[in-house]
């Protein structure tokens, strides 16, 4: 089995941006910890600040890996576009959030990645990846 990781913009910055939101693990640490407890599972990670580069992510494995989980980040309040990607391939996407996005600002209450997507997990903070996995399981 094979599945991206796709992170969106500024989650780069996790383990010093916002870490009563975030925490203060680095996304690599956590990574690492997937890969752990995943070892039958072909585990990728990539992760972009610019919206075209996800897009273009999105396309090169959409049609040939098991799963994608995506954290599109503030992309997912404003990019039709990443939106139109996940609906154009066939790969299954599951959109996570570390926070619970209907805590936050109103504006954070909209997605245009979950009517494409196969499931939303958000609120479980870094183990919102690791449902995800078991969702493809």
């Amino acid at each position: 089995m094979k599945i991206l990781i796709l992170n969106g913009p500024n989650l780069n910055l996790l383990g010093k941006r916002e870490p009563e939101v975030y925490g203060s693990k680095t996304f690599q640490e956590y990574f690492i910890e997937l890969e752990e407890k995943y070892p039958t599972i072909e585990l990728e990670y990539y992760q972009s600040n610019i919206e075209g580069e996800i897009i273009g992510k999105i396309q090169e494995v959409g049609f040939s890996y098991d799963g994608i989980v995506l954290n599109a980040a503030a992309y997912t309040h404003t990019s039709v576009g990443i939106g139109d990607a996940v609906k154009g391939v066939e790969t299954p996407v599951i959109e996570v959030h570390i926070s619970n996005t209907h805590k936050r600002e109103d504006f954070r209450h909209v997605s245009y990645i979950s009517s494409g997507a196969k499931g939303v997990i958000l609120g479980f903070g870094l183990q919102s990846y690791d449902l995800a996995i078991q969702s493809f399981l």
